[in-house]
């Protein structure tokens, strides 16, 4: 079966044996972009977390058939590091990963519910952000969240008066 997906504004083209293949393993294994992480493949931790369409979907149980078309987002293609994303930047300014491993899920969880709440409360964020963090820093990440809708809050002043 061929699938085309534009990943991270390429289009991609793949062939897939099984449909029912997560996305996880075709754009770990298939397209080699290595940000998006396996962690529990029950789709409870969030390591996996990327953008379909916007949306924030938990790759590892979400079937590459159904990403056949659309846009797919990875924590590669949410910024880089000459333009990081505004959560990519608080996340650096405010220290928020211990080990690592799963921030990019949180990244782009964070990235999607700004999108839909611009300036998110603490219960905004308790309700929506339910990925799971074996460090714990949990704290961090609530700093960086809010500091994330400053600057994307900044960053959209700045772009309304340059026009």
């Amino acid at each position: 079966m061929e699938i085309s997906l534009i990943v991270n504004g390429v289009l991609k083209t793949v062939h897939i044996e099984d449909e029912n293949t997560p996305l996880l393993w075709v754009i770990r294994d298939i397209l080699d972009l290595k940000g998006t992480k396996f962690g529990c493949g029950k789709s409870a931790c969030g390591a996996c977390t990327l953008h379909v369409d916007d949306e924030a979907v938990r790759s590892c149980s979400y079937p590459v058939k159904f990403a056949d078309g659309k846009r797919i987002t990875t924590i590669e293609g949410l910024g880089d590091r000459e333009n990081p994303h505004p959560v990519q930047q608080a996340w650096v300014e405010e220290i928020v990963p211990q080990c690592g491993y799963c921030q990019p899920g949180f990244m782009m969880a964070t990235a999607a519910l700004l999108k839909k709440v611009p300036k998110p409360t603490d219960e905004d964020i308790d309700k929506n952000i339910i990925n799971v963090c074996r460090c714990g820093t949990y704290y961090r990440m609530r700093k960086a969240i809010h500091k994330a809708a400053e600057i994307q809050t900044e960053k959209d002043s700045n772009e309304s008066n340059m026009v």
